[in-house]
């Protein structure tokens, strides 16, 4: 199994756009598309994950720079998710 980032997505695209895209190399198992927890409206990115590494490797260097909904959208292998400060710190600074 394999996790793809995919970057600089339509704000109008649809997990079902990302998908078969990435269906042409290889067998998709789930697209995450994120969105803004406020307005439910999609933040850009998405990620994929492929059960093969190896279609997945294929699907990065195919769709990366490739066009999807009129963007040229950016597609790499995701990287572990860090931990962040948030929580108080992140809320005092809203007015």
């Amino acid at each position: 199994m394999k996790k793809v980032f995919v970057g600089n997505l339509d704000f109008r695209a649809t997990e079902g756009d990302v998908r078969s895209a990435f269906e042409a190399y290889g067998t998709v198992e789930r697209v995450s598309l994120m969105t803004d927890r406020d307005t439910g409206r999609s933040r850009g990115f998405a990620f994929v994950e492929m059960s093969d590494a190896q279609e997945a490797d294929q699907a990065i260097a195919a769709l990366n720079g490739s066009n999807l909904g009129g963007r040229a959208i950016n597609v790499n292998e995701a990287r572990p998710k860090t931990d962040r400060p948030h929580g108080a710190d992140r809320r005092e600074r809203r007015w």
